[in-house]
């Protein structure tokens, strides 16, 4: 016998069945969602098991180090106060909460200001003219010239020996008495140049070393993005009349826009921490004039006394939360110039 339903029933029948799939159907996607994390973990548990080590040394070596530093810095602790050992005896810690105190004296006080102006101009005077050789020496080098490899090891070198032997190198040629450089200078009948005795020459001094060491990295970075630059570009350009100046401003300087990007943010936030150049070279002498943030904060740490472990935790702090508010400025830049970083 057959079952007539009418018209409103079968659609209010069809409607509880749509609405039960649906819930069934949400149920799923939401345990889907809930166990994703758990999915993942059960399918690429090898990439996790790999990736673990690297995750547990970096949280040993950097984060513990940071969390440490931000809560020295909230503290007045100083040599005199932390936890120590004399002989068999053991001191407590004695050092007291201050708050953002050490902050504000920072920020307040002459020689922060003073040190990060000097700091900016270093910073800004060493990437600027590393990223303009560098450039210009990736150029000549991108093209067909008899000796190429050769000039290309030659300009790698500096890059290649160790930091803190160029920096002694550069200590010797700079010596006022028995240095290289003065020597040439007395040999044309020039006086002695106090190179690093004389703030203003110390400050050159630095900037020229660190120049000295930055070029080869800046140089093969762009040499390589040069060469990733299609010659069809040029010979087109060439052919319709475009000069050397009019192809680099509009072929070579866009096709180094994504390599350019990453090799002035590295260089910037190195050199803004570049610290064995400043320590080795002049120790941020004469006086105080080549000290920079990074360098002052050691000396807090290591050199004055009591030691102002505090005070170095400070500026520790402020030196990460002023790198990074330069990071975000300097991305914000490229996503407006429709740059991807």
């Amino acid at each position: 016998m057959a079952v007539h339903t009418t018209r409103p029933e079968a659609e209010a029948a069809g409607g509880d069945t749509a609405r039960g799939r649906g819930r069934r159907t949400g149920s799923t996607s939401g345990g889907a969602r809930g166990g994703g994390f758990g999915r993942a973990l059960s399918v690429h548990w090898y990439a996790w098991a790999m990736v673990a080590p690297v995750v547990v040394v970096i949280g040993a070596i950097i984060g513990y180090p940071l969390v440490r530093g931000v809560y020295l810095s909230l503290t007045d602790a100083n040599e005199r106060n932390v936890e120590r050992s004399i002989g068999v005896n053991h001191l407590p810690a004695t050092y007291k909460f201050v708050g953002l105190d050490n902050y504000a004296d920072a920020l307040t006080g002459d020689q922060f200001l003073a040190t990060l102006g000097w700091t900016l101009v270093w910073t800004v005077c060493c990437v600027s003219v590393t990223f303009a050789l560098g450039l210009a020496l990736a150029n000549i080098l991108n093209r067909r010239i008899a000796g190429r490899s050769f000039y290309r090891l030659l300009l790698i070198l500096p890059w290649a020996v160790p930091g803190f032997v160029s920096v002694f190198a550069w200590r010797f040629l700079y010596n006022e008495d028995r240095g290289f450089l003065n020597k040439i200078l007395a040999g044309g009948g020039f006086d002695p140049v106090p190179w690093l005795n004389d703030p203003t020459w110390a400050k050159f001094s630095v900037i020229a070393v660190n120049i000295w060491l930055g070029v080869p990295f800046m140089m093969v970075a762009l040499l390589g993005g040069l060469q990733s630059v299609p010659g069809e570009l040029y010979e087109a350009a060439e052919m319709d009349g475009a000069n050397a100046w009019q192809r680099f401003c509009h072929i070579t300087m866009p096709g180094l826009r994504s390599v350019s990007t990453t090799v002035i943010l590295l260089s910037t936030i190195w050199t803004f921490n570049m610290f064995p150049v400043i320590f080795l070279l002049t120790r941020g002498g004469p006086g105080e004039a080549t000290q920079i943030l990074v360098t002052q904060a050691y000396k807090f740490s290591f050199e004055i006394s009591p030691r102002d472990f505090a005070q170095s935790s400070t500026w520790g702090v402020l030196i990460l939360v002023l790198l990074m508010l330069f990071a975000v400025v300097y991305r914000r830049v490229l996503r407006k110039q429709g740059d991807v970083w």
